[in-house]
């Protein structure tokens, strides 16, 4: 049995916190409905294919980078970064090693698998809507607490992205050590 491993990362466009990725081997003998592109789903839908996915799925794993790896080694190698990452947490949790990688995008991550990019793949490949959908699920979680420790950025509203309410709160509160400092809108405040 070939055992494909989707792959698909969130939060490139934001302005604070981690940038996901998730890396998931969908059952094929344990379909899940509903399955699609993390952003095309309203996030009530998004929190419970994530808990279906865990449970379904022959493995899955979740990895991040941080802001200060984005700023260090910029969005693109950082996402790809997280990907490797996930795609090991996965392995290692739980012992399998896919046959075939395929990533949303147009270019893969450093690794010793047969990896192949496919644009718009978390819209084409099953697998990939998955593991869209894990990462986002993540990245949100991540961005809730972040809420609790910095509550005058709203992030648990607009998640980091650079919404009008997230641009006045950077103008009236500064940058704080989850913003990516190498962003151009928080770079003009430093």
């Amino acid at each position: 049995m070939q055992l494909i491993c989707g792959v698909d990362e969130a939060g490139r466009g934001p302005l604070a916190g981690s940038v996901y990725a998730a890396a998931v081997i969908l059952d094929p003998n344990n379909p899940i409905e509903g399955l699609a592109d993390s952003k095309k789903l309203s996030e009530k839908k998004r929190d419970f294919l994530s808990s279906e996915i865990k449970a379904k799925a022959l493995a899955w794993g979740i990895a991040s980078c941080t802001c200060q790896e984005i700023d260090e080694i910029n969005i693109l190698q950082a996402s790809l970064l997280a990907m490797k990452r996930a795609i090991e947490a996965m392995q290692a949790q739980f012992n399998i090693t896919p046959s075939l990688v395929q990533v949303d995008g147009n270019k893969c991550p450093k690794i010793s698998l047969p990896c192949e990019a496919i644009v718009k793949g978390d819209s084409k490949v099953q697998a990939i809507s998955a593991a869209s959908i894990l990462a986002k699920v993540a990245r949100d979680a991540e961005l809730y607490e972040l809420d609790k420790i910095y509550p005058q950025y709203g992030f648990a509203q607009h998640k980091g992205y650079p919404s009008p309410a997230h641009l006045l709160a950077l103008q009236a509160h500064g940058i704080c050590p989850q913003h990516r400092l190498s962003y151009a809108p928080v770079k003009a405040l430093m």
